[in-house]
């Protein structure tokens, strides 16, 4: 039964215009429309209701159907079951599909109050249950041309393993953390909270998953995902961080994300984490708050910042233009030789603290995709076997 009598999809599939959960068909792919009384399944609780989980799986294997039966090319809005409505909730907005293994969800945000777009690619293998790699973008968020869509083999890569990749396409600026105000310019960033509480149920349950989550990012995400597994240690089994400084509490990694946060996306700073000398900063810092990195399987990469093999034109970051090269090898070769100073100050304190870890240091490379794009093939033998797959 369709959640709401005015939901009854006409001949064609399509809701009728008085449907209240009907949205503006999207120009491309297959939108699957859920409505807010999804979210019984989701956090403001922090438990998934085991009715929910099977109820997610009976919409994860509607979305196959969907898919085995239209093209990529038409557009189709299908109404969601019913799960039971809840105020102050996350839950699944709805999702386009994009092709044949990979969608785009759209998760309401309780705690930001918006809808977050995320592009999913699902397993090669969808007759069995398959973990989850969170992969973070840069500074930009996803948006724009900077992305792991963009400039790197991402779909090729991941065509016959057995994983859902998430990636959110917002957050630009951000470092993914929980911010103490909004921000004029930024508005309100609570991704500690949505990455960590918010939406794995909702990833869970939509499509499937053992449950079993492992998390990456590069430059600033790079960051964001140390910090986001000190937040809450039990919930990844193993990290990729490329080209990320561990520091928030020093003054070369408060240059580092002021650089980013205020002279890239034009935010105060302050109103992440407040003042440079408060708590808060050294409440994020990876390297302070190391120990509880402890049983996460790591993977920790950087590099001199020396010109190396991806500095060519040809590249798949600087195409045929000399000036996006020169700006590689000279901006990018002084960024990377940054966090590569930081990077080597976080493999002694792991060493320390007797806390193991896969540190790869480049003797050449700038910060630049075509490095990024080899951390995550580098890297990914060790997030397989942490999420018990292949």
């Amino acid at each position: 039964m369709w959640p709401d009598p005015r939901c009854t999809p006409g001949k064609l599939g399509w809701l009728p215009p008085e449907c209240p959960f009907r949205t503006i068909p999207p120009s491309r792919g297959v939108s699957i429309d859920a409505s807010p009384d999804y979210s019984e399944a989701v956090i403001g609780r922090r438990r998934v209701r085991r009715r929910s989980i099977r109820e997610g799986r009976v919409i994860s294997a509607l979305f196959q159907r969907i898919l085995a039966v239209v093209g990529v090319a038409a557009t189709v809005l299908v109404a969601l079951p019913n799960i039971a409505s809840a105020q102050n909730v996350s839950y699944l907005s709805h999702i386009v599909v994009e092709n044949e293994r990979a969608v785009v969800a759209h998760v309401y945000s309780a705690a930001m109050d918006r809808v977050v777009p995320l592009r999913v690619r699902t397993p090669a293998d969808t007759s069995h249950a398959a973990p989850t790699l969170y992969l973070l973008n840069g500074a930009g968020g996803g948006q724009g041309v900077a992305t792991w869509d963009e400039q790197t083999d991402i779909d090729e890569f991941f065509a016959d393993k057995n994983v859902n990749v998430v990636t959110p396409l917002d957050g630009s600026f951000s470092y993914y953390t929980d911010w103490r105000r909004d921000d004029p310019v930024l508005g309100r960033n609570k991704w500690t909270t949505f990455l960590t509480r918010e939406l794995p149920p909702v990833i869970d349950a939509a499509f499937g998953t053992t449950g079993v989550n492992a998390i990456a990012g590069l430059s600033m995400s790079g960051t964001s995902v140390l910090g986001l597994a000190i937040a809450k240690p039990t919930l990844y089994r193993a990290v990729g961080a490329y080209s990320g400084c561990a520091e928030t509490s020093t003054e070369l990694g408060q240059l580092y994300i002021r650089t980013v946060v205020e002279s890239r996306g034009g935010a105060d700073v302050e109103n992440m984490w407040g003042p440079l000398d408060g708590p808060g900063w050294v409440e994020n810092d990876p390297y302070v708050n190391a120990e509880k990195l402890r049983g996460i399987d790591l993977y920790v990469s950087s590099a001199t910042g020396l010109p190396g093999k991806h500095e060519h034109l040809g590249a798949r970051s600087v195409g045929n233009d000399p000036a996006l090269l020169l700006n590689q090898v000279v901006m990018g070769g002084v960024i990377e030789a940054a966090v590569d100073d930081c990077t080597r100050r976080l493999a002694a304190r792991l060493e320390e603290l007797d806390i193991p870890a896969v540190f790869e240091f480049r003797p050449t490379g700038t910060h630049s995709w075509g490095y990024w794009e080899d951390d995550l093939h580098n890297s990914w033998p060790m997030l397989a076997r942490a999420m018990e797959t292949r």
